[in-house]
């Protein structure tokens, strides 16, 4: 028998990894939409948003910025060998 699902909103379900990069000192990664993807850096103040088909765009690495809180976040772009990721750093 398959257990009943339930819904986590995602506000949620990204602060709770956030506060495990905090307490774990760990990359904490999660599947946040169809084909977006997110890293959050151990210290939970740093991100990496990627898809394995196209790009995130900033705004979408804005609105995970003000649902995690940063102040003042720095938006770039990281270029791995097979796919471009949009970083998002608070300074400070």
């Amino acid at each position: 028998m398959i257990p009943p699902t339930f819904t986590v909103a995602i506000r949620d379900a990204l602060k709770h990894a956030q506060g495990r990069a905090v307490k774990l000192s760990r990359t904490q990664q999660l599947e946040i939409g169809e084909d977006l993807f997110i890293r959050i850096a151990p210290g939970g103040r740093k991100f990496l948003l990627f898809k394995l088909e196209g790009e995130p765009t900033p705004a979408e690495g804005q609105a995970i910025a003000d649902v995690l809180g940063l102040q003042t976040p720095q938006l770039g772009w990281h270029q791995g060998k097979t796919l471009r990721s949009l970083t998002v750093v608070e300074q400070g």
